[in-house]
């Protein structure tokens, strides 16, 4: 039996994982509002056409991130990590607005995957030895 050296890290694995669903449920979130910008029966249409821009553009990001990440290229980390912990803050305004049931999940999912980016495992597979 030989192993493989090409082999990704459970760590490095489940942190894309973890990248795309979060791109999935953010892809999801910027449907919502396409369909809204295009029923909404009033609305600021330059405000409406930046948050729906903003939520399609961080899906993308996301998504390529996690590509980049998977192909183990070694400056998509830093930014995937800045994400992730854009998350804390957002969890945090959460839960003083009474969405704890939200918010203690987004911070402990961008912890988590901040975690598991900066593991040693996949510090050695994206060259950080």
């Amino acid at each position: 039996m030989t192993i493989d050296s090409d082999l990704v890290p459970a760590t490095l694995r489940w942190a894309v994982r973890l990248l795309r669903a979060e791109a999935v449920a953010l892809g999801l979130v910027a449907a919502w509002l396409i369909w809204s910008d295009l029923t909404a029966h009033s609305t600021d249409l330059t405000s409406a056409l930046l948050v729906t821009a903003f939520a399609v553009a961080g899906a993308a990001t996301l998504w390529a991130l996690s590509g980049a990440l998977l192909r183990r290229r070694s400056g998509a980390r830093a930014p995937a990590i800045v994400l992730e912990l854009m998350l804390l803050p957002i969890g945090w305004y959460m839960i003083q607005g009474g969405l704890g049931w939200l918010g203690l999940p987004l911070m402990a999912l961008g912890l988590g995957v901040s975690g598991l980016l900066v593991s040693s495992p996949t510090n050695r597979a994206l060259g950080f030895d």
